[in-house]
């Protein structure tokens, strides 16, 4: 394909042309301008709310002449989201669905020489609200149209995320000539007993014979296509492959898949692999293997998603997570995404993008879904780490839960999509990868869709109205949702915020009363911004660490625990681990330690052992009672053995009482219980002697304890922006030490990382 992308200007609602980036979006442009302020910063967000409202034209110039090909097309990956194209003033075509590409003949529009791209957006706002006029009001979590239009929900506003609806060309743009036939779509479908059957359909310009190839792994398929025929299955036979396994249970082999018609070649990736879904209990087996998910919910990167990149899968990767949750109100992300989740091992459940509303299903919408999902699931089809489509987020408990009924009565609201259509669609483009009507979801539309003993659960009650130690009080199946609240990082409250203190952006409904109801009797009452913001992200951490631990001691009943959310799309408050600049809060360090292989937890009586590796665990627990001064009150050797894949408790000799703490270690696996929470504790005034010291690529701080450390962190950005840390939220006991590495090109004196707000703990 010939790229569109130079050359483009931006004009509107009275403003004259300016230069515009495409792939990119009306906000991003004005801002380049210079003609909005930063949506991102203090409250800009609702002034700019009429540019939702408006119409919008991106127009460029190009050369093309004629090359003897029989056609010319212009393909538009990502429309966002009403939008007229003209070539040389000409209609070419329309669209009114960011979720999928749009090719359109223009050869007979074009002319040698000078030629003129134009695309008007209509206003999103107009269009959606139009449609809602035409098929009736329905229900949904926010006052805002966004089930009446295919666009990405979130940017109509969400509890994390600003209400910023914007148009533009998202994905890339540009010409593609060919002659004779095309390759319209390549399907593979890879089982891991190395057969790959290759699903291609072709677009003919032409009647005359095709020859289609196939070839992965030095095994060759050819099939001719008879006159007027567009579809053929290629079967392939590899003896004996390596197979493609999540992370944590083996090695992410990927093979070349070529395949040829006539001139023109495309080359995927494939893994060897087979998937299945158990029901009623919601359990993934991969390879026949079943897998504990221990799992992140993914939210688009940027509120602007052309500026957005897949590298924060790394952040989950590394974290130990082995699943990334597409969220239904965000995308289909690009084919870097998936390709990526592909090299880590990360398994991907893919929401199709319905959340929070009841959906109309008349037209323009049913035609547009459908047309979507096709797009949508045969160019996913060949990843290996897709493993589930998923009808919606939310609304299956939205229509049973949520009052919509009485007010909808027999209007449409999306049960025709979720167990209807798309199903049909998976079944036919994707047959070898698991469909969910939506999540949450029991496995039937006459069961409650949130009942923890089917399927999967959300639990909100915790952070809406309940202390992070309910958790204990569920025994679920498998946790799609849960979380808890904790601000950005200091850096990112300030680029978010001109005030000082800095003020964090707070989409959620009473959500700053709740983060300081959350720290109940768990922490100090904050005295100072800085308290606030230790204690909020500290507890945080310990809310998530909290719950992953319980539902992971639940295995195998319970087989998945995914957390919301790993990412942010902008500086705001929220419920993710990596904050809307990428960078790591305390809960990231806390989610790391929970999704440990092997984890030593306090679980009630027991102590538990959790060995989520190929082989046994076994060993001696070392249990050690101490006061907080550090005196040692008791030990004892626990035997512990644990198979593989497997969880096992063991009776606590003691417990500890206001004072004292229990700890558990078993190799690197380190457990510790306070005997109360922190303020009741007692424990005496942090003492310690750190040294910092400058190496290679940044700053090296030790820290060796005199009194106990209780969660020492230290929070480099507070020195340098860009500075980055190996490790927080650190219990050191008397005489213990840890050696923290700081990544920093920054030229500041290595102490500055010794003293406080930027190295703290609870008894500092």
């Amino acid at each position: 394909m010939r790229p569109l992308h130079h050359a483009w200007t931006l004009s509107g609602a009275g403003h004259h042309r300016v230069p515009a980036t495409v792939p990119g979006c009306v906000h991003t442009d004005l801002l380049s301008a210079g003609l909005i302020d930063d949506p991102y910063v203090d409250d800009n967000e609702h002034h700019l709310g009429w540019i939702g409202r408006q119409e919008w034209t991106y127009e460029t110039s190009f050369t093309w002449h004629d090359d003897g090909h029989d056609r010319v097309d212009l393909v538009c990956e990502g429309l966002d989201t009403v939008a007229t194209v003209l070539v040389n003033g000409a209609r070419a075509g329309s669209a009114a669905n960011m979720h999928r590409t749009h090719r359109f003949p223009v050869r007979d529009l074009l002319r040698a020489g000078d030629n003129t791209l134009t695309v008007v957006f209509a206003s999103p706002y107009g269009y959606a609200e139009a449609v809602r006029a035409e098929v009736g009001d329905r229900p949904g979590a926010y006052a805002e149209p966004y089930q009446f239009i295919r666009k990405m929900a979130c940017g109509f506003g969400w509890d994390w995320g600003p209400t910023l609806v914007t148009s533009g060309i998202w994905r890339p743009i540009g010409l593609h000539a060919w002659s004779g036939a095309r390759l319209a779509e390549v399907r593979p479908v890879a089982s891991a007993d190395g057969r790959v059957e290759v699903h291609v359909r072709v677009e003919r310009a032409t009647d005359a014979p095709l020859t289609l190839t196939a070839e992965v792994a030095g095994v060759h398929a050819e099939v001719r296509l008879a006159p007027g025929e567009t579809e053929a299955v290629l079967a392939l036979h590899v003896q004996d492959p390596e197979p493609w396994w999540p992370r944590g249970y083996g090695e992410q082999p990927l093979y070349d898949l070529t395949v040829r018609l006539g001139d023109e070649t495309t080359t995927t990736r494939i893994g060897f692999r087979d998937v299945t879904l158990e029901r009623e209990a919601f359990r993934l087996n991969v390879n026949g293997e079943p897998v504990f998910v221990k799992g992140v919910n993914w939210i688009p990167g940027d509120c602007f998603p052309s500026r957005a990149t897949p590298d924060r899968l790394k952040d989950a990767a590394e974290a130990g997570a082995n699943l990334v949750r597409v969220w239904g109100g965000g995308l289909y992300e690009s084919d870097a995404f998936y390709d990526l989740a592909d090299e880590l091992g990360l398994l991907v459940w893919q929401d199709f993008p319905f959340a929070c509303a009841a959906y109309p299903e008349e037209e323009p919408l049913w035609s547009e879904v459908e047309a979507e999902a096709r797009d949508n699931v045969a160019r996913l089809a060949g990843h290996a780490s897709l493993v589930l489509w998923c009808g919606n987020n939310e609304n299956l408990e939205g229509h049973r839960h949520w009052g919509w009924r009485a007010g909808l009565g027999d209007r449409t609201w999306g049960a025709g999509y979720y167990h209807g259509l798309l199903p049909k669609v998976v079944a036919e483009l994707a047959p070898a990868t698991p469909y969910w009507p939506g999540s949450p979801y029991s496995g039937s539309p006459e069961l409650d869709p949130n009942d923890p003993a089917r399927g999967t659960i959300h639990l909100w009650t915790v952070w809406n109205t309940q202390d992070y130690t309910h958790y204990a009080a569920y025994t679920p199946r498998f946790v799609a949702e849960f979380g808890f609240q904790g601000p950005p990082t200091h850096a990112t409250l300030r680029r978010g915020s001109t005030q000082d203190p800095p003020v964090s952006h707070q989409k959620a409904a009473g959500g700053d009363d709740k983060l300081l109801r959350g720290l109940g009797e768990h922490l100090p009452e904050p005295r100072t911004h800085d308290d606030w913001h230790y204690y909020t992200q500290l507890n945080q951490a310990r809310a998530v660490a909290f719950g992953v631990e319980r539902f992971r001691a639940l295995a195998p009943y319970c087989m998945g625990a995914i957390v919301w959310q790993l990412n942010d799309c902008w500086p705001v408050t929220s419920w993710s681990a990596v904050d809307g600049e990428g960078r790591r809060k305390p809960l990231w360090y806390g989610l790391r330690r929970a999704y440990a292989p092997r984890l030593l937890t306090f679980q009630g009586p027991e102590l538990v052992a959790i060995n989520d590796t190929a082989g046994p665990w076994q060993g001696e627990a070392e249990l050690t009672r101490i006061a907080v001064t550090g005196e040692v009150l008791a030990k004892e050797q626990l035997p512990v053995q644990v198979g593989p894949r497997s969880v096992a408790g063991f009776e606590l000799p003691w417990d500890a009482t206001p004072g004292e703490l229990v700890v558990a270690v078993l190799g690197e696996a380190r457990a510790l219980r306070p005997g109360a929470e922190d303020p009741a504790m007692g424990y005496p005034r942090a003492a310690y002697d750190a040294v910092a010291e400058r190496v290679p690529g940044g700053v090296r701080i030790r820290v060796t304890a005199v009194t106990i450390l209780r969660e020492l962190a230290i929070f480099p950005d507070r020195v340098d922006q860009g500075a980055a840390i190996d490790d927080q939220l650190v219990t050191l006991l008397p005489g213990e030490s840890a050696t923290f590495h700081v990544t920093t090109a920054a030229d500041v004196d290595p102490v500055a990382f010794t003293r406080p707000p930027v190295l703290g703990c609870v008894n500092e």
